[in-house]
């Protein structure tokens, strides 16, 4: 899209112009919201004809030629004048519907419109999202596999612990993200159709219009629920479907940043060891000051906004819990901000992790030197073992390790040196029963346990 110099002129949302996808973007437009209105009017008016409403075939086929060719400039005028969104939409519609004009909304409230729009918007949002999520795992999965045998220091606390593998630690990242992909197509599969509920939830103006046939009514309400998409409507509404809906789809979508701010904030962390790195352009600059720097700045833009994501979740927390009654209407400026930038941060999140994972850059003899500075210390149990074997005393070998230890600990931390344990071990006779085996009870892949099957 050509931009114009008056663009520059006013606050744009990032999440439009820096990151977000177009059918993400799209799915959140005006087009998408105002068109859906029409084909809304259009099931009404199909149903309605279809139950013995005096709808003609004409009207219909009038409405569905003008589905698409919205005057929003029009609706502008429109709502400036009536301050009413919807009827200004009425009004447009009709304007170029005159044979419809005067069955177009027929019996229905606002939230008929506005509320199953964004039922549609939630669901299309989740069908969008659920591939990239699918696509992160499976990029991701790739990498486990791939890396499935690499030893590399564990952390706990981030202080060193026993070893893992880099692809065992990919499945834990990998485990949640399951999870959300398991989150995520729940409320999408939980969604439901506000239907056509009338003014406060009682149908009486569609129950008016059938004279008292409530079969038809109920007729109604499921034809137009078929035709938008959906299998079932909420039995029970007010004016507006329950407001606990959009906790359900918002907090999984805050989980799933939980999860992926998790998995960022590791890969910076093993960024700084220099054992993993995001991927780098050939031309990346990683500071204007500092030439040689090579920033994780896609994971930290997700952290950034996996925050703005959890964040969110507050929004319809406390809409829900404010709604009086059949409804108030201090939840609707609210949504239109909470709603969409809770699936266009998730969007975006999801582009630049699977960015990530396709590109991590892996750096073995880094993550071998960092395990040869600390296994020593980790393999004092194992030397132990094998002294006894060889018929030493626990106990003595102990004492001998624990001072080895505290000796080449001081030489790492105080003097700045490299981890000489074995060099002590190896010039101590009393070690001398088990030197022929020293690398054997140092080789790493004798530390991970069971994680290189782990993807089983």
């Amino acid at each position: 899209m050509e931009e114009s110099g008056e663009e520059f002129n006013k606050y744009r949302s990032p999440l439009v112009s820096r990151y977000a996808s177009k059918e993400m973007a799209y799915n959140f437009s005006d087009r998408k919201k105002f068109t859906t209105w029409r084909k809304l009017w259009i099931y009404l008016a199909k149903a309605e004809k279809a139950l013995g409403l005096p709808v003609t075939e004409a009207q219909v086929a009038e409405m569905e030629s003008h589905a698409e060719d919205i005057d929003f400039a029009m609706a502008a005028e429109e709502e400036r004048k009536l301050r009413h969104d919807v009827m200004a939409h009425v009004h447009t519609f009709a304007h170029c519907c005159p044979l419809a004009a005067s069955i177009i909304h027929l019996g229905a409230t606002s939230c008929y419109v506005g509320d199953n729009t964004d039922l549609i918007m939630l669901r299309d949002g989740f069908d969008i999202l659920l591939p990239k999520l699918a696509r992160v795992i499976d990029r991701l999965a790739n990498f486990a596999e791939k890396y499935a045998d690499l030893p590399t220091l564990g952390f706990t606390h981030y202080q060193p612990a026993q070893l893992t593998t880099v692809g065992k630690r990919a499945c834990l990242w990998l485990q949640d993200l399951v999870m959300d992909m398991r989150n995520l197509q729940r409320a999408r599969d939980d969604l439901r159709f506000r239907g056509v509920k009338g003014t406060t939830g009682t149908q009486a103006s569609f129950l008016q219009l059938f004279q008292g046939d409530h079969e038809k009514v109920e007729e109604l309400d499921r034809m137009v629920t078929e035709m938008a998409g959906f299998k079932k409507a909420y039995l029970v509404t007010g004016q507006t479907y329950s407001r606990k809906v959009d906790i359900d789809s918002l907090s999984h979508l805050a989980s799933m940043g939980a999860t992926i701010h998790k998995i960022c904030t590791d890969i910076r962390l093993l960024a700084n060891l220099k054992e993993i790195e995001e991927p780098f352009e050939k031309e990346q600059i990683g500071s204007s000051a500092m030439p040689y720097k090579r920033n994780p700045m896609r994971c930290e833009r997700c952290c950034s906004l996996a925050r703005h994501l959890i964040a969110l979740l507050a929004d319809p927390l406390q809409t829900a819990s404010v709604q009086w009654l059949e409804r108030t209407l201090d939840d609707s400026a609210n949504r239109r901000i909470s709603l969409p930038e809770s699936f266009l941060t998730a969007d975006i999140i999801l582009s630049t992790l699977q960015n990530v994972a396709e590109g991590l850059v892996v750096y073995p003899k880094v993550i071998e030197r960092h395990i040869r500075q600390e296994l020593p210390f980790m393999a004092t149990e194992n030397i132990i073992m094998s002294m006894v074997k060889t018929g030493g005393n626990r106990q003595d070998c102990h004492e001998k390790i624990r001072v080895l230890s505290q000796q080449a600990a001081a030489v790492v931390k105080q003097e700045g040196g490299d981890n000489d344990l074995l060099s002590r071990v190896q010039a101590d006779s009393y070690f001398a029963p088990i030197l022929g085996h020293l690398d054997n009870i140092l080789d790493p892949k004798t530390f991970v346990g069971r994680a290189p099957h782990e993807k089983h």
